[in-house]
């Protein structure tokens, strides 16, 4: 990392002191096979089995990443003894069983879950999902792996250092065009529960809950041709009780590039605060390219210059060492995940509130969304 920085940038997870513990990984999908299992193996981790619906499929990944058994029932993998950590990377409308499984299996080797976002199809679905785990007594962690974006992880070193002083206005400015998932069409999602759930939990990450959001929604056209669906390109406002403003524009439309225009593809942020203001953009739309993300800010306390610190390390696929390292902290530590399933519930409020907001056409508060789901 440049040292172009007057104040220390906390940008890098908290590695386990212990990184024996055996995890079973559940999907042999992208996710799997090309992001997690490639930060595992940098990490210095411990995956020591694989299951998948095609064992075919799983069998490859596993030889790529030398993973030592592989299975096609994951209730098989559940059985293993080695198994200590269960890495769940399954589509959303599949992953309650799995889960479910996971807590009736009851083997006292497992230890810890980690699950991808969404954490449910909706955000009763969620409630429940905890419900399960801590009854269980199994720690349960999301994975929100853009909170571990270098840029995402050094702005919140500085705004929890005050150079920022306090925040006034904050800004997600993506335009870029995600692959789809085969999945999402039996779902009808585009963008919220996809692509904003990153941003409005990265929004919760840096800042806390908002009190309210409004959002405005419509298909893209790109994607309508495809299947049905409301939540194409997404815009939205956090209200905060500081006065501070967040707003994202989730852009997965982005001109006609696929059509034949020339593009312009990119995720910007930015925040101002009091005493500072800081910048960056998101490497992710370049992926397969290694394209680190970027940070530049300016502080009045440091005079009329822009900092640059630059690290090497990218959110695809260095930064999933993250979700999985602070899940293994905790179980080492007997602490709760920094990306518990109880605080990812106010993520999924958060989503749901969109939803409402847009159908409904007015502000919603996140007590709302809260307020009428099962005690948890």
């Amino acid at each position: 990392m440049s040292l172009d920085s007057p104040v220390p940038l906390d940008y890098l997870p908290k590695l386990p002191r212990d990184k024996s513990p055996g995890i079973g990984c559940i999907g042999a999908g992208f996710i799997m096979a090309d992001c997690h299992l490639v930060a595992y193996r940098q990490a210095g981790f411990n995956p020591v089995a694989i299951a998948a619906r095609r064992r075919e499929q799983a069998a490859v990944v596993a030889a790529r990443h030398q993973v030592p058994q592989v299975y096609e029932d994951h209730r098989d993998l559940l059985a293993d003894p080695n198994v200590h950590v269960v890495d769940v990377a399954v589509p959303p409308d599949v992953q309650f069983d799995v889960i479910r499984h996971i807590v009736d299996h009851k083997n006292q080797h497992i230890r810890g879950i980690l699950v991808q976002k969404p954490l449910g199809v909706n955000y009763q679905q969620a409630v429940e999902i905890v419900r399960m785990c801590r009854e269980a007594g199994i720690t349960l962690a999301v994975n929100q792996n853009m909170r571990y974006d270098q840029s995402v992880r050094a702005s919140k070193s500085l705004l929890s250092q005050g150079v920022l002083g306090e925040p006034v206005l904050a800004t997600i400015d993506m335009r870029a065009i995600p692959h789809w998932m085969p999945w999402q069409e039996r779902q009808g999602w585009v963008t919220l529960r996809i692509m904003s759930i990153h941003h409005l939990d990265t929004l919760r990450f840096w800042f806390g809950d908002p009190v309210r959001v409004f959002a405005s929604v419509r298909p893209d056209p790109r994607t309508a041709q495809k299947f049905a669906h409301e939540d194409g390109i997404c815009l939205y406002i956090l209200e905060y009780a500081s006065g501070l403003r967040a707003a994202s524009w989730d852009d997965v439309w982005t001109g006609p590039a696929k059509e034949g225009a020339a593009e312009d593809i990119g995720i910007r942020w930015r925040i101002e605060g009091t005493a500072g203001l800081a910048r960056g953009t998101i490497g992710w739309p370049k992926y397969p390219e290694r394209t680190p993300s970027t940070l530049d800010f300016t502080t009045v306390a440091h005079g009329d210059r822009w900092f640059e610190p630059r690290w090497s390390e990218v959110w695809f696929p260095d930064a999933f060492a993250g979700p999985m390292a602070q899940l293994l902290c905790a179980i080492e530590n007997h602490t709760t995940p920094e990306i518990s399933g109880e605080d990812n519930l106010h993520t999924m409020a958060l989503v749901e509130a969109c939803y409402r907001s847009a159908r409904e056409h007015r502000a919603v508060e996140l007590a709302e969304i809260m307020a009428n789901a099962p005690h948890t």
